[in-house]
């Protein structure tokens, strides 16, 4: 039998709220957060006074729950936490919200990311010295510059095992672009072709710039409440029905991985999310991926049983993650085109089209998302659904 969690379909979004998403805001973090808050309050029909709890993720470039608290004058803010971690907690901070609403512990939370990823704190940047990164003092002297240097390691072997060339990957940048030439909220929205992408500059091979998930400020906030309260809301609920968050070696900790340097985090969080949620690949209607580098994407479409090894060159050539194909992934454009909130608006994206307020871009007739956050071989991921 399924290890259904008792939080399943207990808990509910019933408001997003995203500000525009720039690579120079002009704006504090903090002013970022309670304008994506308000938006997502006006949203689910709600004012600042019915929160009573405050959740939210960040790696240093955010500001606390406190001081957001603060801001909204809240007077009876009970549940509140501050993860620390990137996109690895974007979809596993639903279940974190699901099992407060469940145990009682609040009634109505609001979560929320927000940055100024370009104009402010920039991902990659690294500090000499000791502190939680101590041993990245080591590794910059041979090249490990953040996040891409390492990632084109996993790509390389990844790209080898499957028989990926750069014209198939250049196929798959297309496909994605196109889904935010839809998007008003998107942050790239010129056509892409593939001598485009053959033409983009190298990160690290084979990563080209145009395989790299954006900088962006901005951010983005859910409502958080219960199934029942959800009813009475203007949106139509979208059910968390299942979220998990796990991993082990491999990806960012290749020295200490074994046999499997390369592994993700899909590899762990796959199997343990489908049977939380009762469900398998063949249930899911919409794949909201966290696309950090566009190889990623593909482990995890693997990962989560969606395409066998095998036949990935054939489902990105025969065009099956499009917006009409039948594996619909990251119809927002994803963070490579969309933005960079650290997953956050894949999961805006999810919420928008399970209500059917997805506009140009929207997929009929979804029923039920599967969202991922991605942190190397530690990461989370989500089941949503509608009734």
């Amino acid at each position: 039998m399924p290890a259904r969690q008792s939080f399943a379909d207990k808990a509910a979004i019933v408001g997003v709220g995203y500000t525009n998403f720039s690579r120079e805001s002009g704006r504090t973090v903090l002013a970022l957060a309670l304008d994506a808050i308000d938006k997502a309050l006006a949203d689910a029909g709600l004012e600042r006074a019915a929160v009573d709890g405050i959740l939210t993720y960040a790696l240093g470039d955010s500001v606390p729950v406190a001081t957001v608290a603060k801001a909204l004058h809240l007077d009876r803010y009970r549940w509140h936490n501050d993860y620390f971690g990137g996109g690895s907690q974007s979809a596993s901070i639903l279940g974190d919200a699901a099992m407060a609403i469940e145990a009682g512990l609040a009634e109505t939370i609001v979560i929320f990311r927000a940055l100024n990823g370009r104009s402010g704190k920039r991902m990659g940047q690294i500090a000499l010295g000791t502190g939680d990164g101590i041993e990245e003092q080591f590794l910059t002297p041979y090249g490990f510059r953040g996040p891409p240097n390492l990632f084109a390691l996993v790509a390389q072997a990844y790209a080898a095992e499957r028989r990926l060339d750069a014209g198939t990957m250049a196929k798959l940048a297309v496909q994605q672009r196109a889904k935010a030439v839809i998007n008003p909220k998107a942050l790239l929205r010129t056509p892409l072709t593939e001598a485009d992408y053959l033409a983009s500059p190298m990160i690290a091979s084979p990563l080209r710039k145009l395989d790299c998930c954006l900088e962006t400020d901005g951010a983005c906030a859910l409502v958080v409440t219960s199934a029942a309260r959800a009813k009475a809301m203007p949106n139509r609920p979208v059910l968390i029905r299942a979220a998990v968050r796990a991993g082990g070696t491999g990806a960012y900790a290749m020295d200490k991985a074994g046999d499997h340097p390369t592994r993700i985090f899909s590899h762990y969080v796959a199997p343990a999310l489908y049977d939380a949620a009762g469900m398998g690949p063949s249930d899911i209607d919409l794949i909201q991926l966290y696309d950090a580098y566009s190889y990623i994407m593909l482990n995890q479409l693997e990962d989560f049983g969606f395409c066998a090894g095998g036949a990935l060159k054939e489902a990105i050539e025969t065009g099956r993650l499009k917006q009409d194909g039948d594996l619909p992934t990251d119809l927002n454009g994803g963070l490579l085109s969309e933005g960079y909130v650290h997953g956050m608006n894949n999961i805006v994206e999810a919420v928008e089209q399970l209500q059917g307020k997805a506009g140009a871009r929207q997929r009929a007739g979804a029923a039920t998302a599967l969202c991922t956050g991605f942190g190397g071989s530690y990461g989370s991921a989500a089941v949503l659904a509608i009734q």
